[in-house]
Parts: structure tokens; C-alpha cells; sequence
């Protein structure tokens, strides 16, 4: 019991600094199976087995089922009420409820409006913080022993009907404020019962796996258990992960947290000491652009350069990385990729929580795909040969997703413009911001805005995958195999081929799709060098009918030459009869327009689907390389935009008015001979 509370203790000053929004914190555990003795929640992994392998061809899909695949969409970033930054301002939707909303369903947003999407998503996983798994909840309610402590008085009811209103923003901060150090001082000094705290996650994980149970419908639904591993370095950079379980049957009694470990890589242990006992999961990093260069170090926890067992370790439990989401897009950022005219989208520049800058070198996708090639260069595993998926993280159980419906991710909080910044202030809304102390309030245009990190939020995003059904054993393995690709919200379909013998040009109907398969590779694939022929790429994106059409697809290559990296933008397929310059690689632009005074778009500009068999015309065979798809709709109003239309006003000047909405493919690595 002392060895828990030292570490309660020693992550207490660093939680503090990072308490809010969006996912900052962590929690504490037990093991993996169904007995664990309470005095056996030390906080050191159960199980270490670095040198465990996956075997190449175990998470490999079934083609003779359905050769063609399907394209499903869902998201595996979603927080509910056992969130303790969800419940403590307003949210009360449970994973119940989550799965309801994922199924098209209306459910009640903390603010007092209903929220539904315009079409059920295939699959949702409810990750709620591992840390303090329940326990603002069971703060609030007064039937609980946990509720009695006297520094939880303040949360007694605190999301009562009468109480879910704006005006309770400044007591809710300040109770919630005083609920983590407070209770993290009280179990290092012995005076809360950490079994107490224990129970309360454990009751509240057994719920959660439940929702998941009664809720997954093979052929029709899928959902899958899950959690989110929260931790940070001590400079507060991001390093998030959310942990998805293939299967239900086989469980830990309590998710592992950072309070087992504030390194990731003892998740990584704890994970291989589950797989050991036949529980198999994956762990996917977000908001690496948050973590102020630290998601994609070149370095160990203990500051050693990478080694085998680390990259070995890394890219057996973390085969994707979540790029997109409501706060910020992480692929690439306008300094990384300076050649790239499309790399300044959706970009949150500061560490998670703050409005503390955060570093773009380790902290962005694209950069991490290079870093990992020069790591094979040298003889190692690729410990970032990830695939892409996109999430909405959000904090009210349903993913916020539609530009023109936005309502961000923290209930009470951002759920209304002014809030979040797209609107002015009225006088009432600043004095309770300021009684707050959640946001800075801005001049701009004459006018008083919030201003902090939620103006640079979006509404992000979703996950892709090919899979042969809408089951969990048909989804999780194409996670674990790469075959996914990741939107900024649209429901945009994108494919990527690579091979040397392909028999047809194009990918039309589901014979050429089954073809391409046997004949080549897909995403998320390494294709080995064929001699000096370069391989040829097929690539297809189809748009979602209910947002704008495609505009162009890309083709984005980076390759290692002598240790150096490079990177470069290729235009493949152009709308509206559109032909790529031979030298700029480069569509032309189609004219598509975007009225601010409504946000109408152009009518009969832009693509239904957009396709192109392509081969690398600077291929050097000697070179590792990947590529990846980059699909760009029309532009279309930015959220803030249709806030300030909705609400009368101007748009903001300081905000981009217009953004391109987006997928992107998992990459295909092409290794040389010598690789």
C-alpha cells in the first residue's frame, strides 16, 4: 500500500498542471485476469516480455470471404460520464448512451440540446480515462462511501437538472480544481483508502465492459472495449494512448494507468504480458501534436537512443497512430513540410490543456514515418511504421463531427460559440469566463472573444478500415494489419495499391479490387524493391455524398537518402477535367468558390470519385521510401465560420474561414534490396 501511495505522490504536481480538457490525467489499476488481491495493486507491470513476436500472418484478412472489402467507419476515441473531465462539467451520457448515439440515436448534450448523427457510424469504443476511473461520479452522488469524504462536498450533485447550467461554470472549475490534488494528497497521506478509490474503477470498468457486450451486433454494429491510457512527461508533453481489446471475454479487472507507470513502455510490458495470457490488444498515440517533441523521440524513456527491443516493443503494441481529432490535426506541420501548400490545416499548436506552445519536431506523423525509415537504415525495426486513423475524442459521448453542427468535445465548457470562441462575448458570458478562469478573453474586430485553445479545435474526426465484415474479429484485424485510413469527419473513402504486375488501370469494380489484391499490396504494407522497376500505385478515393466533392488526390512520398530526409507532394488525379503539370505536379485550381454570407459552395465543380495508377517519376530503387493518399474535397465554411453566421455576426478575422476537408490513407513502405 506504501509503494501506491508514493506514486499517487510523485505524479500528483505533474497532474496538476495538466487537469483538463481534453484527456489529461491518469489513474490507478490491478491486473489481467479476474483475481487480484488489494495489496497487489502495486503500480509496477505484472508482466515483462519484450521478446514476444507476432507472427506475420496472425491479424492477415480473409479474402475468400469477401475479397472485395467493405469500407466501415467509426471511432475508437469517446468519453463518458466515468471520465472525471467529462462528468465534472455537465456530461452524463453513459457508454450507454455513447453506443446509442453511435447508432444514430439522439442523446442529451450537457448543455440542454440534442444531439444525433446524420448516419450511424459501424463501430465506437468508449475509452474513458483510466485515471480515476468513476470517481467524480460517485463524488457527486450522496449514496456513495466515497462521496462522504469531506473534499468532494463541492461535487455533491453537482449534475442535478437544476445544476446543468452555464452560469455553474466557476464552481464546477474550482471544485474540480480541488478534487485532484486534494484526493491525491489524501491516499499518499493515508487518509482515503485507495481500495476505495480501486473499487470505484473497478465497478466502473465491469459497467463499461458491459455496454460494450450489450451493445455489439455482429454483421450490424461493432464495438469494442477500451480505455485510455493517460500520461504525460514532466514537461507536460502529450503522450496519450488509448488501449483497444480485440475481444470481451478475457479481461484485466482494472485497466493498466499511468499510475501504474508514467512511462509508456511500462504499458507496452503490460500489454505483452497480456498478449502472453492470450489477450490481445493494440495501443494508439493521439494528439502527438500536443507532446512537445516527445510522441516521436529517437530516444528511449531513459533518454538512450532506440534500440531493437524498443522499436520491436513499440510497433508490436502501437501499429496506428490517431492523426486527426477535435483538437488538431497531427500529420504535418507548415514547418516540417514547408514545400507542402496544404500542411497548415487544422493545426493546435499547444501542449494538451494549455496555451503553452508545443514543439513541431517529434510531435507530427510524416516526420515520425521518416524517423522510422532512418531507425531501419540503421539496422533496426521500424519502430514507427504505423498506419493512420482519425478520432473526435470527445467529452460528452458523442463525436462532434459536422462543421456546420459543431459542438466541440467539453460539455458545459464549449458548448456554445461564444465559448469557444467563434462568436463575441455578451457581457454575461465574460463575467462568467472570467469568474471561471477557463479562457482568456481576446479583442478582435472591435468586439470580445474567448480566446485560448478551443478556437484552434475542429470537428474531427473518424476512423476507416477495410475489412471483410462489420465484425469485431474482421475490424481489429484490419487495425492490426494497417489496412485503415483516417477523415477529418467526411465519410470519404480511400484506397492504395502498390505492385509491379497489375493487370487492370484502374480499381472500377470489385473483380479489380480483388485483383489488385493478389497481385500487389495494400495499405499499411511493406512492398519489396523489384530491381530497378518502379513499382506502380493505384488510388482511389470516393467522396461522402452528404459533404463536398473531391478536389484532387495526392500522393505524399518521403524516402531517406544517406540519413537525410525528404518529402514531396505529388497531385495524381485532378476534378473537372483538370490535368497535373509535368513539372509543379500540381492540379490546376478548379474555380471552387465558398459564399461567406451563407456558406454556399460552387454547384458542378469537384469529383464524385477520383482515381490514378501512378508510378514514381524520381523512383530510385535504392531508397526506402513510403508513400501514403491524400484525398482534398472543395472548400467548405470552417466551424467558427457557420457559428458567427448562425449567430449574425461577422466571422472572426484571426480564424481561417474556409478549410478543405480530408482523408488520408495508411502508408505503403517500399523497402530496397538491401533492406
Amino acid at each position: 500500500m506504501k509503494d501506491l501511495r508514493r506514486q499517487f505522490a510523485s505524479v500528483g504536481i505533474i497532474f496538476l498542471t495538466t487537469f483538463l480538457a481534453a484527456c489529461s490525467s491518469p489513474q490507478d489499476d490491478k491486473r489481467t485476469d479476474v483475481s487480484a488481491d488489494r495489496d497487489s495493486a502495486t503500480l509496477k507491470p505484472r508482466f515483462n516480455a519484450p521478446s514476444l513476436v507476432i507472427p506475420a500472418d496472425t491479424f492477415t484478412a480473409e479474402p475468400q470471404a469477401n475479397a472485395y472489402r467493405e469500407a466501415y467507419f467509426g471511432d475508437l476515441h469517446v468519453h463518458t460520464d466515468y471520465s472525471f473531465d467529462a462528468y465534472a462539467f455537465g456530461t452524463v451520457a453513459t457508454p450507454y448512451d455513447a453506443y446509442k448515439y453511435a447508432q444514430g440515436e439522439a442523446i442529451a448534450h450537457p448543455a440542454g440540446f440534442k444531439v444525433q448523427l446524420g448516419e450511424p457510424l459501424d463501430f465506437y469504443a468508449v475509452t474513458d480515462h483510466a485515471m480515476f476511473l468513476g470517481a467524480v461520479k460517485a463524488a457527486a452522488n450522496t449514496n456513495t462511501e466515497f462521496s462522504q469524504e469531506p473534499h468532494v462536498q463541492d461535487l455533491h450533485n453537482i449534475n442535478a437538472p437544476d445544476n446543468l447550467n452555464l452560469a455553474s461554470l466557476p464552481q464546477r472549475v474550482k471544485a474540480f480544481s480541488t478534487f485532484l490534488p486534494d484526493t491525491l494528497n489524501r491516499i499518499t497521506n493515508g487518509q482515503t483508502d485507495v481500495a476505495t478509490v480501486n473499487q470505484i474503477a473497478k465497478d466502473a470498468w465491469a459497467d463499461i465492459v458491459q455496454a460494450a457486450q450489450a451493445n455489439n451486433r455482429p454483421g450490424e454494429f461493432t464495438t469494442f472495449v477500451a480505455y485510455e491510457y493517460t500520461s504525460s512527461t514532466d514537461g507536460r508533453g502529450n503522450l496519450h494512448r488509448n488501449v483497444i481489446f480485440r475481444d470481451s471475454d478475457k479481461l484485466p479487472t482494472m485497466p493498466f494507468s499511468r499510475f501504474h507507470s508514467q512511462n509508456p513502455e511500462g504499458l507496452w510490458d503490460w500489454m505483452d504480458g497480456l498478449r502472453a495470457q492470450g489477450i490481445e490488444t493494440l495501443a494508439i498515440p493521439h494528439n502527438s501534436n500536443g507532446s512537445n517533441g516527445a510522441m516521436f523521440q529517437m530516444v528511449d524513456w531513459a533518454s538512450k537512443p532506440i534500440n531493437e527491443t524498443y522499436a520491436q516493443r513499440r510497433i508490436r503494441n502501437e501499429p496506428l497512430v490517431e492523426i486527426t481529432q477535435v483538437k488538431g490535426t497531427s500529420e504535418t506541420h507548415p514547418l516540417l513540410s514547408p514545400n507542402d501548400e496544404w500542411a497548415n490545416f487544422e493545426i493546435m499548436p499547444y501542449r494538451i490543456a494549455t496555451t503553452i506552445a508545443s514543439q513541431p519536431e517529434g510531435s507530427y506523423a510524416r516526420q515520425a514515418l521518416l524517423n522510422g525509415m532512418t531507425l531501419a537504415d540503421q539496422g533496426l525495426s521500424n519502430a514507427y511504421q504505423f498506419g493512420f486513423v482519425g478520432a473526435s475524442d470527445t467529452h460528452t459521448g458523442a463525436a462532434s463531427l459536422d462543421e456546420e453542427n459543431y459542438f466541440s468535445k467539453v460539455g458545459l465548457l464549449d458548448g456554445n460559440g461564444s465559448r469557444r470562441g467563434s462568436e463575441p462575448l455578451t457581457a454575461g458570458d465574460a463575467e462568467i469566463i472570467k469568474a471561471a478562469g477557463r479562457v482568456e478573453i481576446k479583442q478582435v474586430d472591435g468586439k470580445q472573444y474567448a480566446s485560448g485553445a478551443y478556437e484552434t479545435w475542429g470537428a474531427s474526426g473518424l476512423t476507416g478500415v477495410w475489412a471483410e465484415e462489420n465484425t469485431r474479429d474482421a475490424i481489429y484485424r484490419a487495425l492490426r494489419r494497417k489496412e485503415t485510413f483516417a477523415t477529418s469527419g467526411p465519410r470519404i473513402k480511400i484506397r492504395l495499391f502498390a505492385g509491379y504486375d497489375f493487370a487492370n488501370d484502374s480499381l472500377n469494380d470489385t473483380d479489380e479490387v480483388a485483383s489488385a489484391y493478389t497481385s500487389g499490396v495494400s495499405m499499411g504494407s511493406q512492398l519489396f524493391a523489384n530491381g530497378v522497376q518502379a513499382p506502380t500505385l493505384l488510388a482511389h478515393a470516393t467522396r461522402d455524398p452528404n459533404s463536398a466533392p473531391l478536389q484532387r488526390l495526392q500522393i505524399i512520398k518521403g524516402w531517406t537518402v544517406d540519413g537525410k530526409h525528404n518529402e514531396k507532394v505529388y497531385d495524381v488525379a485532378c476534378s473537372d477535367g483538370g490535368i497535373v503539370d509535368a513539372i509543379t505536379y500540381r492540379c490546376p485550381d478548379n474555380g471552387a468558390q465558398v459564399d461567406l454570407s451563407n456558406c454556399a459552395i460552387s454547384r458542378n465543380l469537384g469529383s464524385a470519385e477520383l482515381k490514378a495508377k501512378w508510378q514514381d517519376p524520381e523512383f530510385n530503387s535504392e531508397h526506402r521510401a513510403f508513400y501514403y493518399v491524400r484525398a482534398l474535397e472543395n472548400p467548405t465554411c470552417r466551424w467558427s465560420t457557420w457559428d458567427a453566421i448562425k449567430a449574425g455576426a461577422k466571422p472572426r478575422s484571426d480564424l481561417q474561414a474556409t478549410i478543405q476537408e480530408r482523408a488520408w490513407s495508411s502508408a505503403i513502405w517500399l523497402v530496397p534490396p538491401t533492406g
